[in-house]
């Protein structure tokens, strides 16, 4: 690593006090995303921990949020647990979490339907785990007009990325959330796929991280990703997850998840180029071609 890479002499004397010892910098986390910036800290005796900065005040304490309400319901081991924070900083120290994000491994099959059942049942946890009363009960109802009210956004971005069938499509997709019955809400993981779903090969289970985007909304929009990426190849694991889920979308529900996902496609399509990433750009175009086609279950 190096030194630009390297948590600030500050911050490392944060963690140190916090942990009440020295620690020294293992090495980066495996994957970074945005601004985020992760790195795993050993500590004498061999225990390890992980120190994150979040890219901004907002995912800061939407994850700090998650880790001291919501989280703990997963259980030991399942998800990271939360030793302290720093609002100076925007930093987290975290206990490390048994397992390697799924993206990451090569897998048998049954693995990877032990690792979406199980995830599936996590994600229920987490789901049931929030305070729905008040003004957090308000923040979910108003989830999907929100993401609706984006649509004329993203759609300028693209652009004649997209057909005027294709623009249509997505304009009376996201118009259609506006008038769905009342869904079933949650306190949602907000970005739920296999970058941030951990699997323990030594320990058969699973493991969630990566709480920055966590808030309460809609149950369905844990779903969307997963929807668009490696379920559109494998409904084998997609029936494991609504096993360990405990129950599949409601009819209000899937037509939801259509909508949304219509809004993830061009979002996709407006940030993928924009930031030279083909990979987001390709999954959005899939989604959409999906769409068209009818065949986006």
């Amino acid at each position: 690593m190096t030194d630009s890479t390297m948590p600030s002499p500050a911050l490392l004397a944060w963690a140190a006090k916090e942990l009440g010892a020295e620690v020294s910098v293992a090495q980066d986390a495996p994957h970074q995303r945005e601004n985020s910036r992760v790195w795993a800290l050993s500590r004498a005796g061999g225990l390890r921990f992980y120190l994150k900065v979040s890219p901004n005040p907002r995912m800061y304490e939407r994850e700090t949020f998650a880790l001291r309400h919501a989280v703990p319901a997963l259980g030991a081991g399942r998800a990271p647990q939360l030793r302290a924070s720093s609002a100076e900083h925007l930093a987290l120290l975290l206990t490390a979490v048994p397992g390697t994000p799924l993206k990451q491994l090569s897998m048998s099959t049954a693995e990877e339907l032990r690792a979406h059942r199980q995830g599936g049942a996590l994600l229920a946890l987490l789901h049931a785990a929030g305070d729905l009363s008040g003004p957090r009960r308000v923040e979910a109802e108003q989830a999907l007009p929100a993401a609706a009210d984006g649509a004329d956004k993203h759609l300028r971005q693209v652009g004649d990325l997209l057909t005027s069938a294709e623009h249509k499509l997505v304009r009376g997709l996201a118009e259609q959330l506006y008038d769905l019955p009342p869904l079933p809400l949650a306190f949602i993981h907000g970005d739920a796929w296999p970058r941030n779903l951990l699997w323990s090969q030594h320990l058969g289970h699973a493991g969630w991280i990566d709480f920055e985007r966590s808030r309460f909304d809609t149950a369905v929009r844990d779903f969307v990703l997963m929807s668009c990426g490696i379920w559109a190849d494998r409904p084998d694991l997609r029936a494991a997850w609504i096993q360990g889920y405990g129950r599949d979308l409601l009819p209000e529900e899937r037509h939801a998840l259509k909508g949304l996902a219509a809004l993830d496609a061009v979002s996709c399509m407006a940030w993928g180029p924009a930031h030279d990433d083909p990979v987001v750009t390709a999954r959005g175009r899939r989604t959409l071609d999906r769409l068209m086609a009818g065949v986006f279950a």
